[in-house]
């Protein structure tokens, strides 16, 4: 929902990467910025109707991401889409950050406008196993931002670096950054970031996103 200039980049990106994408736009003039190349569905009308998100194909949808600029707007077609038409993966873009951590408890996952990119919505929307945020010059080490099993929630991030070898460098909740302590423990809707060796991240990942083994 928004055919602004994020929600072009953000459908073309999804096309490219071989998905059926339908984007809904008051505005028809707004649908001008997608490439002639477009395939999609371009739906005018409130991204929050029922009867404009049933002609989107909302009821076959995988994901759904709410990137107009209305916070309002955007908060009730997540909530809409989520609760009407169960679709689990959804992301709203949100422009007051003290909003944003409100409706992060509702769990509607959002991206703030200052921390906020297309790729930030998509690792949202589309489990992507790791994404590079940093690498060292001779690209020996890197960090990434690595999906979780959910049997990891609840463990010590300590666990996560025992079992994997790698440094959790960060987490982010509620979309603000915190560094771990000895007695961190991860929670439901972290994104973990890890320090590892490029060599090591294949199992990094591996581990991280089956459940663990055993309790500590």
């Amino acid at each position: 929902m928004g055919c602004g200039r994020v929600g072009a980049t953000l459908a073309q990106s999804l096309e490219r990467n071989g998905h059926s994408v339908a984007i809904i736009d008051q505005n028809p003039e707004a649908f001008r910025r997608l490439p002639a190349t477009f395939s999609g569905k371009k739906v005018t009308g409130v991204g929050f109707d029922r009867d404009t998100l049933s002609q989107a194909g909302i009821d076959e949808a995988y994901a759904f991401a709410a990137v107009s600029d209305g916070d309002n707007s955007n908060i009730v077609a997540a909530r809409v889409v989520r609760e009407t038409f169960g679709v689990d993966n959804v992301v709203a873009r949100i422009y007051d950050s003290h909003r944003a951590e409100v409706y992060e408890r509702l769990g509607i996952p959002t991206v703030a406008t200052v921390r906020w990119t297309s790729d930030q919505v998509l690792r949202r929307m589309l489990p992507l196993g790791t994404s590079d945020e940093y690498r060292d010059p001779t690209g020996s080490v890197r960090l990434c931002q690595v999906d979780h099993h959910p049997g990891w929630v609840g463990r010590r991030l300590s666990a996560l670096e025992r079992a994997t070898g790698a440094r959790i460098a960060f987490v982010t909740r509620f979309g603000t950054a915190e560094l771990p302590a000895p007695e961190s423990v991860l929670q439901d809707g972290d994104l973990v970031h890890v320090l590892a060796r490029t060599l090591d991240l294949v199992e990094v990942e591996r581990i991280l996103t089956h459940a663990p083994e055993q309790e500590d």
